[in-house]
């Protein structure tokens, strides 16, 4: 049945491009050209693209923003989810740099690096709906010297919020799908078109696991208001998310290849978890009848008092085969007010400040620590709590041919980081949720205060010499990273900066004719340090840091970028080619000899080069019909091998392909719009990814197919059918959800999702 499905919607599927459900302003005030699907970027010096909303619209309602711009040139954008939600495995790298090496904002918001890890911010589906987006900004160099972020080596990503309509107004949407999905989402907008403009609006979304047993679902609320006093302009923003998700099971190719795709958590089985983690700590030699459930008051994950030999039922061979359950947990305030107005004639200028809150927990059925009760298994939680306040401005004036542009970013982040165990009630009842903040730790292994502060500038001078633009400017930053324990476990205490006060960029853009110009420059950029337990400099021990605090080096990049765009009134499109040199790498090695005995901590490795040719582009073919396309070929390697503080070989990766970096993807679609129809057809190629530093183990190629189709009734009812994985595919989604090694098959992957169906239903006043 489900397969009938799926071919009879791959046989009249098409494009979206509505405005309807994503716009807050009335259909009829779009903008000319809005049925184009991307904005190519047109006068910049570097290769940018943006999506608007009426392509964002195409996707499931609720759907990350990010994975509308996966369709975008050496964009790789993976997931376990069909939504692209599911924070544990969502990820996303451009030209082969990691989601931690990029920047990402929201209306101008630092979202930090938006990892699960949480430390210096949150991920843009905790921060707006994906029906309030506007549009999303792609950077796939180092991006825009004034955007607020100290990580973005190798891109930025800039996500925008719609504006109130001018008039009064509102919207509901209600979706049903595969999975026991749900969402709903409403909005009322109020304004007049010379006064205050304000919108508001409220979604909730519940999907049940689409393998094993679970729910993840998630309550958001938007708000946003636009004040004109003269000349001047007010904006506020706020948003409160509440997430919680429960995991996939990680999997490794062996755990794939011996249980199938299918394998899962053992939730709600509870007693077939017991049996696991029983038979690990084989509780007749192991006692956890009374006192510490740690061997001498140490946490002990070795296994080294642990009998062996145990014989797991059925296919299983180890206690990491099944958990009982994880979870992740996440409730965000984000807040913000800003001034935009002009100064005299020649000159404007514009400040934000922003808070954001956060507390969240990632929660984890562990075999590894028994509860004190005699339970075999416990609650272990990473445990975060974060208070982040902010301002960043600029001002833009103009002298003659050029324009210059002056700003700044302050903010101070107040982190908190712990690791708690909670105990099971006993071996029949678990007596908690997965779903529910605990209460009541039976001990807690570590708790440290991290502050972050960032102070930024940029210097940005536009020249137009008419069918030349010539763009020079340079930013820095200073980072302070300091750690204080609360609960002292290894973890080290202290602090460490990182300075780079001039990093420069360059670029030109030439104008050929009224429909294609010629671009290319320079970027240098810096990454900061992170202040975090589970990652950075931190993340050793005191021995270590101390090792490293006045010798580690930030990671570096330097991005030279070419290219040719072309724009007219049936084909918009760009080709491009780049090589970035990535130095100061960063990985977790013993420092100094062996016989000192010191500990793994953060040491630069080395370098990586990375060369590319990128190209997309949409064409307009007529009676409603038109087609887009994108190709990215990506060659980065590794120029180093990695060695110890002793000289002596760890890994031997010099010329090895950089992990999670495809060479090819090769994207397309058919989309048809017309006289109330619509729908869109869509295949999403990845070549080969590498999960290991010495490639000896990876995930093969996949395509995957999406697809929507639906009919505008009126300019105020729609009907919207979508489909993910249209053929079925079993694939691999994410790799390196549990970090990647050096060699062998890690438990570090997460499977994709099967085909998915959903029905949406837009109306609106």
């Amino acid at each position: 049945m489900r397969i009938s499905t799926a071919l009879l919607m791959a046989s009249s599927a098409f494009i979206a491009l509505p405005a309807f459900a994503q716009d807050a302003t009335p259909a009829a005030a779009e903008a000319p050209d809005a049925a184009t699907i991307i904005v190519f970027g047109r006068g910049e010096t570097r290769q940018v693209q943006e999506i608007g909303a009426r392509d964002i619209v195409t996707l499931t309602p609720g759907t990350n923003p990010l994975k509308a711009i996966e369709k975008l040139p050496s964009v790789n954008f993976q997931s376990a989810d069909p939504f692209g939600n599911y924070e544990w495995s969502q990820r996303i790298t451009i030209r082969s740099f990691n989601q931690n090496q990029l920047g990402f904002t929201f209306d101008g918001i630092p979202l930090g690096d938006m990892s699960y890890g949480n430390h210096n911010g949150l991920h843009i589906t905790r921060a707006i709906s994906s029906e309030n987006i506007g549009s999303v900004r792609v950077s796939q160099g180092a991006g825009s010297i004034g955007t607020q972020a100290t990580n973005a080596l190798g891109g930025t990503v800039e996500s925008f919020s719609v504006d109130p309509a001018d008039v009064m107004g509102g919207q509901g949407n209600l979706t049903y799908g595969s999975n026991e999905t749900w969402r709903g989402f409403a909005r009322l907008a109020l304004g007049s078109r010379d006064g205050i403009r304000a919108l508001v609006s409220y979604g909730y979304g519940s999907t049940d696991k689409y393998k094993g047993t679970g729910t993840q679902d998630q309550h958001m609320g938007n708000a946003k208001l636009i004040v004109p006093i003269g000349d001047v302009t007010l904006d506020g923003w706020l948003s409160y998310s509440d997430r919680r998700e429960q995991d996939y099971q990680d999997m490794s190719m062996g755990m794939i290849n011996r249980l199938g795709y299918d394998w899962d958590n053992t939730y709600p089985d509870y007693a077939r978890a017991i049996d696991y983690a029983s038979r690990y700590n084989d509780v007749d030699v192991r006692s956890n009848s009374g006192g510490s459930p740690f061997p001498d008051g140490r946490f002990d994950y070795s296994g080294a008092n642990v009998a062996t030999g145990q014989v797991y039922p059925g296919n299983v061979t180890s206690a990491d085969d099944a958990y009982y359950d994880a979870a992740g947990l996440r409730k965000d305030w984000l807040g913000a007010v800003g001034i935009s107005a002009p100064i005299g004639d020649a000159a404007s200028v514009k400040l934000k400040g922003y808070y954001h809150n956060n507390k969240g927990m990632g929660l984890w059925g562990t075999p590894y620590v028994p509860s004190p009760n005699g339970v075999p298994m416990s609650v272990r939680t990473t445990e975060y709590q974060m208070d982040r306040i902010g301002m960043f401005g600029s001002v833009d004036f103009a002298l003659g041919i050029q324009n210059f542009t002056v700003g700044g970013w302050y903010e101070n982040n107040k982190f908190n980081q712990a690791r708690r165990f909670y105990a099971f009630a006993s071996r029949t009842e678990p007596g908690l949720s997965f779903r529910d903040y605990p209460t009541n730790p039976f001990a807690t292994q570590w708790a440290f205060d991290f502050t972050t502060d960032t102070i930024q500038y940029h210097v940005q001078d536009k020249i137009d010499l008419g069918m030349v633009t010539i763009n020079l400017g340079w930013k820095g930053f200073q980072v302070t990273n300091k750690a204080e324990a609360v609960v002292q476990a290894t973890f080290p205490e202290g602090k460490i900066k990182a300075r780079d006060w001039f990093q420069p960029h360059a670029g030109i853009a030439l104008e050929l004719s009224p429909q294609a110009e010629l671009f290319g420059g320079f970027t240098q950029a810096t990454r900061a340090f992170a202040s975090a337990t589970t990652t950075g400099p931190f993340s050793t021990n005191q021995a270590g840091f101390d090792a490293i605090k006045n010798s580690l080096k930030p990671e570096q990049s330097d991005t030279w970028e070419a290219g040719l765009r072309y724009h007219d009134s049936r084909f918009n499109g760009v080709i491009g080619a780049y090589l970035v040199n990535f130095r100061n790498r960063l990985l977790a090695v013993q420092v100094g000899s062996a016989i000192q005995g010191n500990p793994s901590a953060l040491q630069n490795v080395g370098n990586v080069r990375s060369f590319g040719f990128e190209a997309a582009g949409d064409l307009k073919l007529g009676s409603g019909f038109g087609v887009y396309g994108s190709y990215s070929y990506t060659d980065a390697t590794y120029r180093n091998d990695v060695l110890n503080g002793n000289g002596v070989l760890v890994a031997a990766i010099a010329g090895k392909t950089v992990v999670d970096s495809p060479k090819h993807m090769l994207r397309g679609e058919i989309n048809y719009e017309r006289e109330g129809a619509f729908g869109r057809i869509g295949a999403n190629y990845m070549s080969r990814r590498y999960y290991t530093y010495t490639n000896d183990q990876s995930v093969p190629e996949r395509v995957i197919v999406d697809a929507s189709i639906g009919y505008r009734f009126t300019d105020k009812l729609e009907l919207q059918l979508n489909a993910t994985n249209l053929l079925d595919e079993r694939y691999v989604g994410t790799i390196g959800s549990g970090g990647f090694g050096n060699s062998g098959d890690g438990q570090t992957l997460l499977v994709g999702a099967p085909a998915q169906f959903f029905a949406t239903v837009k109306a609106g006043f």
